[in-house]
């Protein structure tokens, strides 16, 4: 069906199907979707509510993780731990005592519950007491004077992550990593929201010391579904394989900011326009 409407489009924008450049194209769908509309009904709102990079950081990471399921779902949830959080996030994470931690007993989202919750703030105050921010996190697997990889990046992040004694195991599966032939679809969105700047001023760009052309595409089925209709997409399972085959050829359209597309790849699944 998706393919039938595609070729339509096509064969009334285009006079042949020879003629259409998929790069002008994807283009023009980056500016039509990267646009301020897009934050209301998209996670990404929820970083939106705050301007303290460190709220910014932590509620656009919490975002991102509990990012499967309605859109709509998500926010409210993503709201709802803001409540936990007393407005402030930050603040609750490096200055909570351990009676306030009761207020964040109850906290569900799918599998994510209150088990995970404690050991996500648990992690963040032992982040923050050591470090400024979080984009740190990604960078300390990278050793001075080698070049930075987001394979290597996200595969020491999660061995970070779980560095603390004592953490439960069933925890782990809320943090991806390469090595597990994972796409890491969360964490590269959320990485894309703190890496990448322009003027629509959607994502944050807030991290500096990440560049823009080492980011990876975030895969989700939305993405998937396009890439392949577009033949941007060969492999047959979605991995982390996949997710650079996908990035490697957007970067034959833009090498600086491959991951822009991922607005045009996600809006084109979601709006069934492809």
């Amino acid at each position: 069906m998706y393919e039938n409407y595609f070729f339509t489009y096509v064969c009334w924008k285009y006079s042949t199907v020879a003629d259409f450049n998929i790069q002008e194209f994807l283009d023009k769908k980056v500016l039509q979707f990267n646009q301020p509309d897009f934050i209301p009904n998209d996670p990404i709102v929820i970083p939106h509510l705050f301007t303290k990079k460190q709220d910014i950081e932590i509620m656009g990471f919490f975002a991102s993780i509990l990012a499967w399921g309605q859109r709509k779902t998500i926010i409210n949830k993503c709201k709802e731990l803001i409540e936990r959080f007393n407005g402030s996030p930050h603040e609750f994470i490096v200055g909570h005592a351990d009676e306030d931690l009761k207020q964040l007993l109850g906290f569900k989202h799918r599998t994510f519950n209150e088990v995970d919750l404690l050991y996500f703030v648990a992690f963040l105050r032992f982040h923050y007491t050591h470090f400024d921010s979080l984009e740190d996190a990604f960078l300390l697997g990278t050793e001075e004077g080698q070049p930075f990889t987001m394979e290597s990046a996200l595969n020491h992040f999660k061995d970070y992550f779980f560095s603390l004694p004592d953490y439960p195991i069933r925890t782990r599966k809320h943090v991806s990593a390469p090595r597990q032939k994972s796409s890491c679809k969360r964490l590269n969105m959320y990485l894309r929201w703190m890496v990448r700047q322009d003027q629509q001023g959607v994502d944050f760009g807030i991290w500096k010391r990440i560049q823009p052309a080492d980011l990876i595409c975030p895969c989700d089925v939305h993405v998937e579904r396009v890439a392949r209709r577009f033949g941007l997409l060969t492999a047959d399972k979605l991995n982390w394989k996949t997710a650079v085959e996908l990035t490697d050829n957007l970067k034959a359209f833009d090498p600086s900011d491959p991951v822009k597309y991922d607005f045009a790849l996600f809006g084109l699944g979601v709006e069934g326009e492809i």
